[in-house]
C-alpha cells in the first residue's frame, strides 16, 4: 500500500510538474504558429494549417511532399478555388459553361469534381484559343488559352495546394506572378541597382517562352518536390492538352497555355534554376516571369553574365532573341525597357510602346462621334488617366504635360464637331474651350498629379 500511494504521489507529481509548464509552453507554441501564419498569410487557410505550414517552413524529409490529392479534392479547397474563379471571371470554355452557369449548381458540379479526382477519372477538357491584339501592335495578336469553368476550379485548388511548396524557395529577385509582389517591387529595385552604379545592362529576351518550354524537363523541375504520383499526372494533363482553335484541334508539342491558371506558376518553377544560378555566380538579376535584365558594374561583367545566360538557356532548351538579346549602357542614349518604362542616362519614362497603348485607350474613349454627353465622357477618360498615372507617376516630369495637352486636343475636337466643325481641335478652339474650361469640369491632368505627389513625397 506504501509503495502504490509513493508511485501515485510520483504520478501526481509530474502530472502537477507538467501542469505548471503547461501555460508558458501552450503561449510559445500559440505565438510560433501566429508568427507563422502571419508570415504565410496569403495561403489558402482550407488548405494550409498550422501543422501544414510548419512543416513546410521545417522543410519535409527528403524536401518531397506526398499525398497531396486529397487536399487538391477537399470540398472547403474546392469552394475557395470557385470564388476565385468567380472573382476573376472570364469567359468560358469550349463546353460554353459561364461561370454563372457553374454555379447554378455549385455544390453538385463540386462534388463531381471531387468524386472525380479522387477516383482519378479526372480529365481536363481542351483548350479553347483566343486570339488577342499585342499591347500597343494594332495589327499584332497573341494567343489566349481559355479553360473551361471546371478545369479553372481544379487548377487554382491545385495552386492553393502546391504554390506554397515552391514559393518558399524561390529567389528573391523574382517578381512576376507571386504573392506580394508586383512590377513595381521590381522597379523599384532596378533603381536602387543602377543608383549603386551597376549600369551596363544584360537586356534578356526569351524567345516564345510559354510556347517553347520543354514539358518533360518542367515535370522533372516538379517532380524535386512533389512525389504525388496522382498530382503530377493531372499536371502532364495540363501540358499535353489539346488546344481548339475554331472548328480545328490540335495538340502542342511543347510549352504550357497562355491563360491556364497553372501556367504563371509552372513558368517560375522553370525559370527558378537560373535564378539561383545567377545569385550563386553573384550577378544582380531582375525578373518579371519570362522578361528580366541583369545589372552589372562593367561591360565586361554583363558580356560574362550573358554568356552564362545563353548557356543555361540552351541546355534547358529555350532560346534568346537574337536580335533582342543585347547588352547597353544606361548612362547613353539609347538605354533600355522594362516593364513598362525605358530607363536612360538616370531618367525614366513610359516606353513606346506604353505610350501607343496609352493612347488606343484613350483615342477609343474620345472619338468625335462620340455621342455621351461631355461629362460622361470626362468620367471614362479619367478612369484611364487616373490609372495610367499611378503606374507611371515616377517618370521625369517632362512627361505629363504634352500628353494633357494631347488628350485635351481629342476632347476639343470633339466639341467642335458637335458646333459644325470639322477637324482636329486647334486654333480658336482653344480660346474657346481653353484649358480651364476642363479643368473646371474634373478633367484628370496628368501634370499636376505629378506635381502634388512631388509636394507629398517632399514632405
Amino acid at each position: 500500500m506504501g509503495a502504490e500511494r509513493r508511485a501515485g504521489r510520483e504520478v501526481e507529481g509530474v502530472k502537477d510538474r507538467a501542469t505548471e509548464k503547461t501555460p508558458a509552453a501552450v503561449l510559445e507554441e500559440a505565438k510560433q504558429a501566429g508568427e507563422i501564419r502571419a508570415r504565410w498569410a496569403w495561403v489558402e487557410p482550407t488548405v494550409w494549417t498550422e501543422r501544414m505550414l510548419a512543416a513546410l517552413e521545417q522543410g519535409v524529409k527528403g524536401g518531397k511532399w506526398f499525398s497531396l490529392m486529397d487536399k487538391v479534392y477537399a470540398l472547403p479547397n474546392l469552394r475557395a478555388a470557385f470564388a476565385k474563379v468567380r472573382a476573376n471571371a472570364g469567359a468560358a470554355g469550349v463546353d460554353r459553361q459561364t461561370v454563372t452557369m457553374f454555379e447554378q449548381h455549385l455544390e453538385t458540379n463540386l462534388e463531381r469534381l471531387a468524386a472525380e479526382l479522387k477516383a482519378g477519372s479526372y480529365r481536363p477538357q481542351s483548350v479553347r484559343r483566343k486570339w488577342i491584339a499585342k499591347a500597343g501592335k494594332q495589327h499584332e495578336q497573341r494567343p489566349l488559352g481559355i479553360p473551361t469553368v471546371r478545369d479553372r476550379v481544379v487548377q487554382t485548388a491545385m495552386r492553393n495546394v502546391l504554390e506554397p511548396i515552391f514559393e518558399r524557395d524561390f529567389a528573391t529577385h523574382s517578381y512576376g506572378f507571386r504573392p506580394r509582389r508586383g512590377c513595381k517591387d521590381a522597379l523599384r529595385r532596378v533603381v536602387e541597382l543602377l543608383r549603386a552604379a551597376n549600369t551596363y545592362i544584360v537586356d534578356a529576351d526569351l524567345k516564345s517562352y510559354f510556347d517553347t518550354i520543354p514539358q518533360l524537363t518542367l515535370l522533372e523541375e516538379v517532380k524535386r518536390k512533389i512525389a504525388d504520383g496522382r498530382v503530377l499526372a493531372v499536371i502532364e494533363q495540363y501540358l499535353t492538352n489539346s488546344v481548339m482553335d475554331d472548328l480545328e484541334q490540335w495538340t502542342p508539342p511543347s510549352g504550357t497555355p497562355q491563360g491556364a491558371v497553372l501556367s504563371p506558376l509552372l513558368s517560375n518553377i522553370y525559370l527558378d534554376p537560373l535564378d539561383h544560378l545567377m545569385r550563386q555566380e553573384g550577378y544582380e538579376m531582375v525578373r518579371y516571369a519570362d522578361d528580366f535584365i541583369i545589372l552589372c558594374r562593367s561591360e565586361a561583367e554583363a558580356q560574362r553574365a550573358l554568356e552564362r545566360v545563353q548557356q543555361w538557356t540552351a541546355q534547358a532548351g529555350l532560346t534568346l532573341h537574337p536580335d533582342k538579346s543585347h547588352i547597353v549602357d544606361a548612362t547613353q542614349r539609347g538605354g533600355f525597357d522594362f516593364l513598362g518604362y525605358h530607363f536612360e542616362r538616370g531618367l525614366r519614362w513610359p516606353r513606346k510602346k506604353s505610350l501607343a497603348k496609352f493612347k488606343e485607350a484613350v483615342r477609343a474613349k474620345t472619338k468625335r462621334t462620340n455621342g455621351q454627353s461631355l461629362n460622361i465622357i470626362l468620367t471614362t477618360v479619367n478612369r484611364t488617366l487616373g490609372g495610367w498615372f499611378e503606374y507611371f507617376k515616377h517618370s521625369d516630369p517632362r512627361t505629363f504635360a504634352p500628353l494633357d495637352g494631347w488628350v485635351r486636343m481629342r476632347l476639343r475636337s470633339i466639341l467642335r464637331k458637335r458646333h459644325a466643325g470639322q477637324g482636329r481641335g486647334g486654333g480658336n478652339d482653344h480660346r474657346r474651350w481653353p484649358n480651364a474650361y476642363f479643368a473646371a469640369r474634373g478633367l484628370f491632368s496628368l501634370a499636376t498629379a505629378h506635381a502634388t505627389a512631388c509636394q507629398s513625397s517632399r514632405r
